[in-house]
């Protein structure tokens, strides 16, 4: 009996210790974190362009949807960052280009090296690893009395890279080169659809998992469900306590239990009984629906990791990094938006800089009428050829943009050649042709510079005997020597008698031809009334001979009817 209780101890031992060990290394085999990640690409020196990952810090405001370029200082000394700076903001930036400041991983918390970095004048914090490992992410000190003084004051967004990047950086900035980054975190949040979804998980939703420690005094007092739900509490200092400070139930004062519970809930005049509805009895040895959901929702699917840091916020199934704030918060949710269909409110100038302000963008633009290409996009900018007043622009955007379709003249001239002279004006854009620029008669060119065509030198007019050409802009004047006109149409000088009698002849032609008009109409109404009294006259004829039939018929009729039963002859 004794030897049996032993076995059975000993079994349950084994079990116990087979339990945690499972329990250990499936939280590490099957544990699905992922490190978000912004992507930083070297512009000089040329010896090092190239394109690196790097990991976003959990603290401080990541610049969402946006990007900044900076160069890379790397401190004389103090290259932990654990200790303030000496002299006022030394990493200030001088010149146009932001500071970075490089710093190296060890010795303090990551946050202490962002607000050092903040405190000396650097507008973002790299921090390269010191051994060879995959990125990881760089999170703020769950207690710390120290952290609570800059931790919600960190402004700059943070950046951990690969020790070998770090290394590179340093080589080249110990040789005095310029180096020279770009942080981009643009592509940070997918963005494939007009529509944005997010999540908040809050502090209240502190993970939970099936306990091995079935036999602890650490899971009876953390844990429910016979230990399938627990809420880990190492310092047992776990309370609740009311809007004015005082602690209701505590750990430390061994305080913290079901009839405590209770008694808050009663204080505050809330349903006990509706809420141990909801949440079922915590003593059973069964699965309680609402925590296992919960559990399931915290377990990463596709490209989201299992949601551990907490509080976080997802967007687009990718979890947000740096601090909970208003503008940061809502930075990232509108980089979530595809390109160009983001709301308007996500183009305010708090949220976005409108890179069209700066030499247009880089877009085509028409300065005379204020027409451009260049929209302002929350990401950035696009180069798109606009619609004015009803009239599309096409073109590539960037060097181009030609107005198309009936009327497009009236908007800039098309974009063709114009010109006025001495009260003349003249225009490659025809409204007859929905697209492109012909320079006018008198003109030669391309449609978008014309120039004018000397007729005269060219021998392309006024060549008849005794013609003077004089060559005009947009044209030519041709005159005859003594008393001849000149013919544009046939390039001839003929005498004024000539034209005289010219006109003459017209005007006996176009008598002779309108005495024939009126005769023919006069001859066709004249048949038009002869046939209308014909037709009256055999009208008349018939009608004579009508009635006649008519009698022989009715009389015919008559003679067929059959005689009538009962009559003699």
């Amino acid at each position: 009996m004794a030897m049996t209780t032993c076995m059975s101890g000993s079994l349950r031992k084994l079990v116990t210790l087979f339990l945690v060990i499972t329990f250990i290394v499936k939280s590490c085999v099957f544990g699905n974190f992922v490190v978000e990640k912004s992507n930083i690409r070297v512009l000089s020196p040329m010896s090092l362009r190239s394109k690196h990952d790097s990991a976003i810090g959990n603290f401080g405001i990541p610049d969402y949807g946006g990007y900044l370029v900076g160069s890379v200082v790397y401190p004389d000394k103090g290259a932990y960052g654990c200790q303030p700076f000496d002299g006022d903001k030394p990493f200030t930036s001088k010149g146009s280009r932001l500071t970075f400041l490089l710093l190296d991983r060890g010795e303090c918390y990551f946050a202490l090296k962002a607000w050092n970095a903040q405190q000396a004048g650097a507008a973002a914090v790299l921090v390269a690893d010191n051994i060879d490992e995959p990125l990881i992410t760089m999170d703020y000190p769950e207690v710390s009395t120290d952290a609570d003084g800059y931790l919600e004051k960190i402004g700059i967004p943070s950046a951990f890279i690969e020790k070998s990047f770090g290394e590179s950086l340093k080589e080249a900035l110990k040789n005095k080169e310029d180096v020279v980054i770009k942080l981009d975190w643009r592509e940070s949040v997918p963005h494939p659809e007009q529509r944005v979804e997010y999540q908040l998980w809050d502090e209240q939703q502190r993970r939970m998992w099936w306990s091995a420690f079935i036999l602890s005094s650490q899971c009876k007092s953390q844990c429910i469900n016979h230990g399938r739900y627990c809420a880990p509490d190492p310092e047992q200092d776990f309370g609740v306590r009311d809007m004015r400070g005082k602690t209701w139930c505590s750990m430390k004062n061994k305080r913290y239990s079901k009839e405590c519970a209770e008694d808050v809930l009663n204080s505050l005049d809330l349903p006990v009984e509706k809420i141990k509805k909801c949440m079922g009895d915590p003593e059973a040895d069964a699965e309680n629906e609402v925590l296992r959901t919960e559990q399931e929702l915290q377990v990463g699917r596709g490209s989201r990791g299992d949601v551990s840091i907490l509080p976080t916020l997802v967007i687009n199934n990718v979890q947000y990094r740096g601090k909970l704030e208003r503008t940061a918060v809502l930075k990232a949710i509108c980089s979530g938006f595809k390109e160009n269909s983001d709301p308007p409110v996500c183009s305010s100038s708090e949220l976005e800089t409108n890179e069209c302000l700066e030499r247009n963008g880089g877009c085509w633009q028409d300065k005379e009428s204020n027409i451009t290409a260049c929209k302002d996009t929350f990401r950035g900018r696009v180069c798109e050829c606009p619609v004015v007043n009803g009239f599309q622009y096409e073109g590539d955007g960037y060097a181009s943009c030609i107005a198309i379709g009936p009327g497009r003249c009236e908007v800039n001239n098309g974009g063709c050649w114009s010109e006025t002279r001495h009260g003349l004006s003249f225009s490659a854009c025809s409204s007859s042709q929905l697209s492109g620029c012909q320079c006018p008669q008198g003109f030669r060119g391309d449609g978008h510079t014309c120039e004018d065509i000397d007729e005269c030198k060219a021998h392309a007019a006024c060549q008849c005997d005794g013609c003077s050409c004089k060559n005009k802009w947009g044209g030519y004047e041709c005159k005859c020597k003594g008393n001849l006109i000149y013919i544009k149409e046939q390039d001839v000088c003929i005498e004024r008698s000539g034209l005289k009698f010219g006109w003459f002849l017209t005007l006996v032609i176009l008598g002779v031809v309108t005495g024939a008009g009126i005769a023919g109409y006069i001859l066709y109404k004249y048949r038009l009334r002869l046939k209308s009294s014909m037709d009256s006259e055999i009208m008349a004829i018939m009608s004579q001979y009508m009635p006649l039939d008519n009698n022989q018929n009715n009389e015919a009729s008559t003679g067929a009817r059959p005689r009538r039963h009962g009559t003699t002859v």
